[in-house]
C-alpha cells in the first residue's frame, strides 16, 4: 500500500538547498535498505503528522511493513537525497500469477491481465516524501526511476479508499484508479491505482484514463 505522506512545509535545515536542484537519486539493495532502515522510519515520522503516542506506533507500523518488503523477491528501492535523505520508494515485482489482484471487485481489465502475466508490472508500496514546496516532483522522479530501473511498463498499489490525502497525491502524481479490493486477511476496503509508464503502455489503458476521473473516490 503506497503511502505518499504529506504535512508541515519544509523549512531547510542549515547548508540545506532551498531547491530541489540538488537532489540526488539513488537505488539501494535490500541490504542497504534494511541497514536505512533508522533513517527510513525518521523521513515516515518526519513526512506525516501524528501526536507524540501515535509516533511509536506509526514508527515501529512502518519498520514491520519495511522488513516484509524488504524479504521479496525482486525488491528494490530508490532514495533522494541531498546532505541527508529526503525522499524514498520501493516496492516489488508483481508475481504473474495475478495473485496481487485477489479480492479485486469485478473483471480485471484484460490489458492489466495481460501485463500481468507477462511479469511487466511492479508494485510501488512506499512513496516517502520530506514536506517541500516541489516534493511533487520529487515524488514523480522517484516513481518514474523505479520503475524504469525494473524496465515496468505498469505500476501498482493499493491503498486504503478512506486515506483521501493519499489517493489525492496520487492521482496527482498521475495514478489511475482501477477500483475496489477487499483481502480476506482484513476489514479494509482498498482501492488499487495503475501507473502507466511510457506513451505504449499508456495507449493499452487509454480507457482506464477516461474513466479515472468517474472513478475516483469523493
Amino acid at each position: 500500500m503506497a503511502q505518499p505522506r504529506q504535512g508541515q512545509p519544509h523549512k531547510p535545515r542549515a547548508g540545506e538547498s532551498s531547491t530541489m536542484d540538488a537532489v540526488r537519486l539513488r537505488r539501494v539493495n535490500r541490504w542497504l535498505a534494511q541497514g536505512l532502515g533508522g533513517e527510513l522510519s525518521d523521513l515516515y515520522v518526519d513526512s506525516g503528522e501524528a501526536s507524540v503516542p501515535e509516533v511509536y506506533r506509526s514508527r515501529q507500523d512502518f519498520l514491520n511493513r519495511l522488513t516484509g518488503d524488504i524479504r521479496r523477491p525482486g525488491f528494490a528501492m530508490v532514495i533522494a537525497e541531498t546532505d541527508h535523505l529526503v525522499g524514498c520508494a520501493f516496492g516489488f515485482p508483481v508475481s504473474s500469477d495475478g495473485f496481487w489482484w485477489l479480492g479485486f471487485d469485478g473483471a480485471l481489465p484484460q490489458s492489466i491481465e495481460q501485463l500481468t502475466a507477462s511479469g511487466g508490472v511492479f508494485a510501488i508500496t512506499s512513496i516517502l516524501v520530506q514536506p517541500h514546496p516541489q516534493d511533487q516532483d520529487m515524488a514523480r522522479r522517484l516513481q518514474e526511476r523505479l520503475l524504469s530501473d525494473h524496465q515496468a511498463p505498469l505500476g501498482a498499489t493499493m491503498v486504503d479508499q478512506n486515506d483521501h490525502p493519499t489517493l489525492a497525491s496520487l492521482r496527482s502524481w498521475g495514478w489511475l484508479d482501477l477500483g475496489e479490493v477487499w483481502r480476506p486477511a482484513g476489514p479494509t476496503m482498498f482501492r488499487a491505482l495503475v501507473l502507466p509508464v511510457g506513451e505504449r503502455t499508456a495507449a493499452r489503458l487509454e480507457g482506464l484514463a477516461h474513466d479515472a476521473w468517474t472513478r475516483w473516490p469523493g
